[in-house]
């Protein structure tokens, strides 16, 4: 990668971009229908949940925000027993393990940070990243904007211009924009490669190991 500025820390997105987490997260998003007496969603549409908010996507496909707030409930209190339901993405350690002898890793995901917490501990990666920042569960810190403006203010050492935030969503690149950090868009997970050049990534990648290859 051709930067006049040395890159220090490289934030990564969760879902879709270290983990493949579609399974638990649908099967969540469809009980939480079903609690609410609504008809089960369609994979386009289930697809559309990875990335953004959970309530932002509630209230997108017309539910009313009593009901997104519930359906938000519901969806945790079936997502707390399923989450482990997740797949590392091919040779994702390997690629943080190499990473991390180069630069400080952080996630900075619109999860809640208590899920990716616990999710990271039981699949074994958290021992590759310095901390690990998500949404909280009120909805103060619920846009990947705002996560990574609480990353960056619990390490004020670090400068936006030294950091890369990794995603697969639209989400990603604009909440890196908003915060002055270039964003590498990856492929391999649920936003296409015109989402993300329309984002605004600098780079984009179609598998992991493609990330040692640029960085």
């Amino acid at each position: 990668m051709n930067s006049q500025t040395k890159i220090k820390a490289l934030f990564f997105d969760f879902d879709g971009t270290i983990v493949d987490s579609s399974k638990s997260i649908f099967a969540s998003i469809q009980y939480a229908m079903q609690q609410l007496n609504q008809p089960p969603l369609d994979e386009k549409m289930l697809v559309t949940f990875v990335g953004p908010p959970l309530l932002d996507s509630f209230l997108r496909i017309g539910l009313t925000t009593n009901l997104a707030n519930e359906a938000v409930l519901k969806y945790r209190e079936y997502y707390q027993d399923h989450m482990h339901s997740v797949q590392l993405y091919p040779q994702m350690k390997e690629v943080l393990a190499q990473l991390k002898d180069s630069y400080q890793l952080y996630i900075a995901s619109s999860k809640p940070e208590v899920f990716v917490k616990k999710i990271a501990r039981l699949i074994d990666v958290d021992q590759y990243f310095t901390a690990i920042y998500g949404a909280d569960l009120e909805g103060k810190r619920a846009k990947k904007s705002q996560v990574i403006a609480y990353a960056l203010s619990e390490n004020p050492n670090l400068e936006p211009s030294t950091i890369r935030m990794i995603g697969d969503r639209s989400h990603d690149c604009l909440g890196a924009n908003e915060n002055k950090i270039a964003s590498i868009g990856v492929t391999y997970g649920f936003g296409s490669i015109e989402e993300l050049e329309d984002a605004g990534a600098t780079e984009i990648v179609t598998r992991p190991t493609q990330l040692l290859e640029i960085l």
